[in-house]
């Protein structure tokens, strides 16, 4: 009679032990982070393309959004910048470059350029939450969006304009460790001696 008291009452420790394990996935860590004033990679790129060379100003810029006083990421590059960025080599030939870019290297110091980095991802632990907690496995997911742009200035009348980026982000990362938790100790140990 004592075994099946004992088997009752471990009974309720399995059933919470596995209940526990069923929801653990959710105990994982996550990541959000977003550096943009777009919803989306779709809505930077067509606030981008909207710039009309030569046409497009500053106000028009401040209506998209994008402000490197309010919009963080965003960097202000200086004529050196550019110059830097789009004559790297004697190999490159004028006439290889865009007439907006010429427009900007040949206005000095009236030109600068604004730097633009926005993205929004989404980084969470998944799979197994015993396997992460003892350290045998670790499996983490990626995703989202990445946009950069640049937009060339000369006297706050754009000149030229160019974007990239990533439109759909998916990166997986397993990290494995045979040892678990102990997987670390090797080098303390050896260091330590």
């Amino acid at each position: 009679m004592g075994t099946k008291l004992d088997q009752l009452s471990l009974t309720p420790s399995l059933l919470s032990l596995a209940l526990l394990a069923s929801g653990c996935s959710n105990m994982l860590p996550r990541v959000h982070s977003e550096s943009s004033p777009f919803k989306n990679f779709e809505g930077a790129r067509t606030a981008i393309d909207s710039l009309v060379p030569m046409k497009s100003d500053v106000k028009e810029l401040a209506k998209l959004g994008i402000d490197p006083v309010k919009q963080p990421n965003m960097t202000i590059l200086t004529h050196a910048d550019i110059v830097r960025r789009f004559v790297p080599s004697a190999l490159l030939k004028r006439e290889d470059l865009d007439q907006g870019v010429l427009a900007c290297l040949e206005a000095r110091d009236a030109c600068r350029g604004w730097e633009i980095t926005a993205s929004e991802l989404s980084k969470a632990r998944t799979g197994n939450f015993f396997a992460d907690f003892t350290n045998f496995s670790r499996r983490s997911e990626t995703t989202g969006w990445r946009f950069n742009a640049l937009v060339l200035l000369v006297n706050e009348v754009v000149v030229y304009r160019a974007w990239g980026g990533q439109p759909n982000v998916n990166e997986v990362e397993v990290n494995t460790n045979p040892l678990g938790p102990l997987q670390e100790m090797g080098p303390t140990i050896m260091t330590n001696r």
